[in-house]
């Protein structure tokens, strides 16, 4: 099935509900910002970004005039000492913009803050979008599911996200993937597997090799590959359960095979059985913070009536679960397959203990 039948043209952006600012506020994630995303808009021109092969990243490189960049990079100087450090004016003098990068590609439009501390050269980036309600559902669910803390602030239309650092997807497989081990080919393959299992648990779509990245660490003699996501613009809207599922996109066509070629079919579903088990115990370590998000969730309007009414359906044939079909908010799909997740995980763990008491 090709990418355009799987997703929409296009996403809305959907604003933030009363409850969900509350519970913003009350986790740090609300915050007063200097600059906003309409502000970087003001931008008065732009050259093109292109990447060591001299290929168009999508990505174009702005500048402002010199009455407003002043103003403007003492502001975003601001916001990188609020996201990352103790939100002091203190280190601005040893920092420097380097570049505002915007992207003309997909829904968010995000801008790029290159951020460098002129003593060392040391530099980082962020990213400033505008504020989307399922992108915000999508980022805190990374934060409480995934195995990876994620920092981000929201102030009115503006979000600003940290940079995931990693290997693009895209380029791993099309540069890296063909130079790693067997073993690592392996591990790699067993990553993928899990990574497709947490994505449909949670409902993160759109994971295109571009919009996850492979994240290398050196364990003693070996690397070790993770998978990581970085766009959650797709958190929950689509209808169609395999946009929840990395394996039918296309791009990752290297990944699937990968699967196949590495994995035997009992070592799938064990890992699936891993991952279901881990984020079972997310859940339950998350406590009120994650209840209160499902609680929120489940009364927002974050998708269409068409695709909650698929999605709602397609689940049902997976699950057999008649709850299911009683949803009228893309939120209370979400809260259920958590649910689900938790509920086998609990009757596993109960049967386990009944089995060795009685053994």
């Amino acid at each position: 099935m090709s990418d355009e039948k799987l997703m929409s043209k296009k996403k809305p952006a959907y604003p933030v509900i009363e409850s969900l600012e509350k519970y913003l506020e009350a986790y740090n994630r609300k915050i007063e910002i200097p600059i906003f995303y309409e502000d970087l808009l003001r931008f008065s021109g732009s050259v093109v970004v292109y990447d060591d092969n001299d290929e168009d990243t999508l990505w174009v490189r702005v500048y402002y005039s010199e009455i407003e960049r002043k103003e403007i990079d003492q502001s975003l100087k601001k916001l990188y000492s609020i996201l990352l450090s103790d939100g002091s004016d203190s280190i601005n003098q040893y920092l420097n913009v380097d570049a505002v990068d915007f992207c003309t590609f997909g829904n968010s439009k995000p801008f790029r803050i290159k951020i460098r501390n002129i003593l060392n050269d040391n530099f980082t980036y962020f990213y400033v979008k505008k504020t989307d309600a399922s992108r915000i559902y999508g980022l805190e669910l990374e934060h409480m599911l995934s195995p990876y803390n994620l920092n981000f602030l929201v102030c009115k239309d503006t979000l600003i996200e940290e940079h995931i650092a990693g290997i693009p997807g895209d380029v791993f497989i099309k540069d890296f993937l063909p130079k790693c081990t067997e073993s690592e080919k392996a591990q790699l393959a067993k990553e993928f597997v899990k990574f497709n299992e947490r994505c449909m648990i949670r409902l993160l779509g759109d994971m295109r090799s571009y919009n996850y990245v492979i994240v290398p660490t050196h364990d003693f003699d070996k690397v070790v590959y993770k998978i990581r996501a970085i766009d959650f613009d797709q958190q929950c809207f689509e209808g169609k359960l395999k946009v929840y599922r990395p394996q039918f996109f296309k791009e990752n066509f290297n990944m699937v095979e990968l699967v196949r070629e590495k994995l035997q079919e009992h070592s799938v579903d064990q890992y699936k059985v891993e991952e279901r088990s881990i984020v079972a115990k997310r859940i339950i370590s998350s406590g009120d913070r994650i209840k209160e998000l499902r609680e929120i969730c489940k009364t927002d309007s974050i998708s269409l009536k068409k695709h909650i009414d698929l999605l709602k359906n397609e689940i049902y044939d997976l699950t057999l679960d008649k709850e299911f079909k009683k949803c009228k908010h893309m939120g209370e799909i979400v809260d259920l397959g958590l649910d689900f997740v938790l509920r086998n995980y609990e009757n596993v763990s109960m049967k386990q203990i009944i089995d060795r008491k009685f053994s």
